[in-house]
């Protein structure tokens, strides 16, 4: 009897708690209320907004505000210094950091022994659960699993607090039992430098009989290719011959999913997504046919949406899990016992179903760019051309970037389209000082840029007169209150952009 065959009988209950999902959602969501107000009722939060005499979804609407991380920020700063009982019970060790806001380079997000058992962790274990059900024949368990973290950073430590990528505070708290099963070693994971960590993981695993592999898809990659080059094989099953499954998240795999098939060709291997961001575990792809991720109803998060035609006015509709309708984009909201409260994630999503609730990420509430987990906002954008005009004098009329994703030797960059009202006297003294003050301004960038390893430096193409203009006339845009987005996710405005500069400059 193999590793797996064991395992799978430790996760086989848990399939069965899951197809409540489908007849009980409601009341699911009704206790995970009570579960939130109940442990937090004498937190500072608690007492301030009444969670002692909240009974219902109704009243919880109506005494707690809708908050952004700006709108928390003072309580997870005395959070930080070690303040208990502030917007959870007790002392927060631990803060996942992430990319600002307008206001700051960084986000901290609490998470908490609650958030860490009962989301992060139990989002993993469900992850297992349903791949195994689906997949009879896995052996996962008798080999090990490559897992990418990120690394602490202890220059952001207050006495209070300890500061790291998500996955650096998952790998530094798990159970030790999965140290059995996983690799590299744990201070291989955590190394800060990815460049060194990049190719020790490859040496450590390429001997080793991985079966399944975790994180975010252009790390991976970078890290894959690493292996690639040290072993000289051309695909990976050459490397690890039982290779089975990717679980991903992070950023869209779709940029990614070509690389990987030609990378990996054996007709065993899966590919499952996972939503798990430095807020809490939400998601996961519960049929491999369907892209949809199923919404994790019991994880002591407490849903809410507002409509994207209503975002941003002064009192959006908000509705609860049971009042959504498929096919609408959403902005998602959450509440968890890591003391968000009724939290504006800024994450857009649509749900392709409601028995279960599954739903596919459709965005962002503001234009940005996140190909490769940089999260780079318009008002990155904003700051950083600033600078670059204000140190070499020119002016620029009209703009779009986009990613450039990664080529077969996971390579990539953003790609910045300019119109120039006033050219700079030399372009790349502008790329140079534009792509330094995005990495000052923002931490996510900042470390995707180190040392060149998975974002190459950003490139500039020059638009021609009018080119911005062009393109809105011939989508019927011209005039009024129609811009061209600033920052895409992918490149199909880019592409367009392109081919009308390229043509006009033919001609």
């Amino acid at each position: 009897m193999s590793i797996t065959s064991i395992a799978r009988n430790f996760f086989a209950p848990r399939l069965k708690e899951l197809e409540r999902y489908a007849t009980d959602a409601a009341a699911i969501q009704q206790r995970m209320l009570r579960y939130l107000t109940t442990n937090a009722k004498y937190t500072e939060y608690g007492r301030r907004y009444m969670f002692g005499n909240i009974q219902s979804y109704d009243a919880f609407a109506a005494n707690v505000p809708l908050n952004t991380y700006d709108d928390l920020k003072d309580y997870i700063d005395r959070m930080r210094h070690g303040e208990a009982d502030v917007l959870w019970p007790g002392v927060v060790k631990w803060y996942a950091k992430s990319s600002g806001t307008t206001n700051d380079k960084s986000k901290f997000i609490p998470v908490s022994r609650e958030g860490l058992k009962h989301t992060h962790y139990q989002g993993g274990t469900d992850a297992v659960a349903i791949y195994l059900g689906n997949n009879p024949e896995s052996r996962m368990f008798d080999g090990k699993g490559l897992i990418l973290g990120g690394s602490h950073s202890p220059n952001y430590n207050l006495p209070g607090s300890l500061v790291g990528d998500l996955s650096a505070i998952l790998i530094e708290n798990i159970n030790p039992l999965v140290n059995l099963v996983r690799v590299p070693k744990k201070q291989t994971a955590l190394l800060s430098d990815f460049e060194v960590k990049r190719d020790r993981i490859a040496r450590e695993t390429m001997h080793k009989n991985v079966t399944n592999l975790s994180g975010v898809p252009s790390w991976m990659l970078s890290v894959l290719t690493r292996v690639m080059e040290l072993t000289g094989k051309t695909h990976l099953e050459e490397v690890w011959p039982n290779i089975e499954v990717f679980f991903h998240g992070g950023v869209a795999f779709t940029p990614y999913r070509e690389q990987y098939r030609k990378l990996i060709t054996s007709p065993r291997m899966h590919y499952m997504e996972t939503y798990n961001a430095s807020e809490g575990f939400f998601g996961l792809q519960s049929n491999p046919t369907d892209p949809s991720m199923l919404l994790m109803l019991d994880y002591g998060v407490l849903y809410e949406f507002i409509p994207m035609e209503e975002f941003g006015k002064e009192n959006p509709t908000v509705l609860p899990l049971e009042g959504i309708s498929t096919g609408v984009n959403y902005a998602m909201v959450i509440s968890t016992p890591c003391g968000l409260w009724r939290y504006i994630i800024g994450d857009t999503v649509r749900f392709t179903s409601v028995n279960p609730y599954k739903f596919v990420i459709t965005g962002r509430t503001k234009s940005f760019i996140n190909a490769f987990g940089e999260e780079l906002i318009v008002d990155n954008a904003e700051k950083g051309l600033a600078e670059a005009c204000r140190s070499t004098g020119a002016e620029v009329s009209e703009y779009t970037a986009a990613p450039v994703f990664m080529d077969g030797e996971a390579k990539c960059r953003h790609q910045w389209l300019i119109e120039f009202a006033k050219e700079p006297g030399n372009i790349e003294e502008f790329a140079g000082i534009l792509d330094r003050k995005l990495q000052e301004i923002n931490s996510d960038y900042e470390a995707k840029r180190y040392k060149n390893i998975t974002l190459q430096h950003l490139e500039i193409v020059k638009a021609r007169q009018g080119l911005f203009n062009d393109w809105l006339k011939s989508k019927g845009k011209l005039g009024g209150q129609h811009k061209v987005p600033r920052l895409n996710n992918n490149r199909d405005i880019m592409e367009q952009l392109l081919r009308l500069n390229n043509t006009k400059n033919e001609d």
